[in-house]
């Protein structure tokens, strides 16, 4: 659906002319990521090999655009620092 207060370019109907959906969902990966804060209960699924935490832990997983885990930290300045390191563009969850 067209969303008559944004950009013509960001309607999926006019991008899909130009790129496909997996083009798409490619977007940005590799160059973007972003920092999410997670509770440990929640870890497991996207850390299968995380070791076992007490439930109400905050830990900060730096994603990919895409949603791929690239690290979890124990702090979000650390996170930071490896988006950083890895000359990665930050963008803003809201």
């Amino acid at each position: 659906m067209h969303d008559p207060n944004g950009p013509d370019w960001a309607d999926q109907t006019i991008l899909s002319e130009f790129m496909s959906a997996d083009e798409l969902t490619e977007l940005g990966t590799g160059d973007i990521a972003y920092i999410k804060p997670i509770k440990a209960v929640d870890l497991k699924e996207m850390f299968p090999d995380v070791p076992p935490l007490h439930d109400n832990v905050t830990l900060y997983a730096l994603q990919n655009a895409d949603g791929t885990p690239i690290l979890l930290a124990d702090s979000r300045e650390a996170a930071v620092a490896n988006a950083f390191e890895a000359e990665l563009e930050m963008a803003s969850l809201h």
